[in-house]
C-alpha cells in the first residue's frame, strides 16, 4: 500500500508539471526508489511549482508555474531562499537535493532540456547544530505515559522500545511487517534506504513488549495484514506519519518538547561512541554506508568527551 497518494501531491498543478511529475515517479519506482524517498522527490518539484505560481515576484515565472522545462537558475534561487525564509536552511537543503535529481532526469532521461537550471547553484549552508539527545529518564517517562494492558499501550510502548533500543529510522519502523521479526532470535529485519536491508538484534525488554503486542494484534481486526503496526481502530496499517503523530501527542502528556522519532537515532549513535564503541560497527548497526554520518550523529558525544577532557585537564584554572 502507497503512503502517498500522488494525486493529492500535484493537485492544483499544471497539466503539463503533474504530466511531469507522473512520469517522474514511474521512473523512480522503475528502478526501486523507497517510498519515503519518492515522496519527498515529488513534494520537492511540486513545492517548486506551486511557489511558482503563488509566491514568485518574477513576472516571468508564469511560464515555469506551467511548464518545468522553462525554470532558470534564478527561479531555482528565488525559491531556495523563500523556504529558507518560510521553513528553514535544513529544509531547503533537503529541496535542493531533490531538485538537483529532478531536472538531472529531465536533462538526461528525457531529454527535455539542454542543461539543467540547477547548475551553479549553490546548496545553502546549515548552520552546524547538536542535535539534543534523548535521556533514559525521558524515554521511560514515555513507556510511563502509555503504561497499560490495552491495545494502543502495547502497540506504543513496543514502538518506543524498538526505536530506544536499535536507533532505526521512523520509515524503517513504520515499514516492519509481521514477518520481519523474529522473536526466536529476538531479531528485526530493517528495510533502508537505497533497498539495503540489515538485520538487528533487540534486547529482551524490548523483543517481550513486541511479543505482547504481536499478541493483541492477533485478536485485531486486520490481524491478517502483513504490517506489524496497526491503528488503534478499523483494523487499518499504522504508518510513518501516524507514528509520528502518535509520539508528539505522547511527549505532550509527558511535557516532553519537540519529540520526533529521529532524536533516538542521535541518541543511539552518541550512547555508541561515548561508550567507546567502534565506528564501523556503528555503521553497520544503523545502516550507513558513509563516515560521514557517523561522525555528523556522533558530534554530541564528541563534545561531551572533549567537555570531560576539558574538565580533566584544567587549563587556565590554576592561574
Amino acid at each position: 500500500m502507497a503512503v502517498f497518494d500522488l494525486g493529492k501531491l500535484t493537485e492544483g498543478l499544471s497539466t503539463g508539471w503533474a504530466g511531469y511529475l507522473r512520469d517522474w515517479d514511474r521512473s523512480l519506482r522503475s528502478v526501486n526508489h523507497p517510498e519515503t524517498t519518492r515522496y519527498n522527490y515529488l513534494l520537492a518539484a511540486g513545492q517548486l511549482a506551486r511557489y511558482l505560481g503563488e509566491h514568485s515576484p518574477d513576472p516571468d515565472a508564469d511560464d515555469a508555474a506551467e511548464d518545468p522545462t522553462e525554470v532558470t537558475r534564478d527561479h531555482i534561487e528565488a525559491f531556495q531562499a523563500w523556504m529558507i525564509e518560510t521553513r528553514s536552511a535544513s529544509t531547503a537543503v533537503n529541496k535542493h537535493k531533490a531538485l538537483r535529481v529532478f531536472f538531472g532526469w529531465l536533462l538526461n532521461d528525457e531529454r527535455e532540456i539542454d542543461r539543467s537550471p540547477m547548475d551553479r547553484v549553490r546548496k545553502p549552508a546549515v548552520p552546524a547544530k547538536l542535535i539534543p539527545v534523548i535521556e533514559g529518564d525521558v524515554t521511560s517517562q514515555l513507556l510511563e505515559a502509555c503504561t497499560g494492558k490495552d491495545f494502543l499501550s502495547l502497540r506504543d510502548q513496543a514502538i518506543i522500545r524498538l526505536f530506544a533500543n536499535t536507533g532505526a529510522r521512523l520509515s524503517e519502523v513504520a515499514q516492519l511487517t509481521i514477518d520481519d521479526v523474529d522473536l526466536k532470535t529476538e531479531t528485526v529485519v530493517f528495510h533502508g534506504k537505497g533497498a539495503k536491508d540489515r538485520r538487528v538484534r533487540i534486547g529482551a525488554r524490548t523483543a517481550r513488549a513486541v511479543s505482547r503486542y504481536v499478541r493483541a494484534r492477533s485478536k485485531r481486526a486486520g490481524a491478517d495484514l502483513p504490517d506489524l503496526w496497526l491503528s488503534d481502530r478499523g483494523g487499518r496499517p499504522l504508518h510513518a506519519n501516524g507514528i509520528k503523530i502518535r509520539l508528539k501527542r505522547l511527549g505532550k502528556q509527558a511535557g516532553i518538547k519537540n519529540l520526533h522519532a529521529h532524536r533516538w537515532r542521535h541518541t543511539y549513535a552518541h550512547e555508541w561512541k561515548a561508550a567507546g564503541g567502534d565506528t564501523g560497527d556503528l555503521m553497520l548497526v544503523l545502516g550507513w554506508s558513509s563516515e560521514t554520518m557517523a561522525r555528523h550523529y556522533g558530534a554530541s558525544a564528541a563534545a561531551q568527551r572533549a567537555q570531560v577532557a576539558q574538565d580533566r585537564l584544567a587549563i587556565g584554572d590554576d592561574l
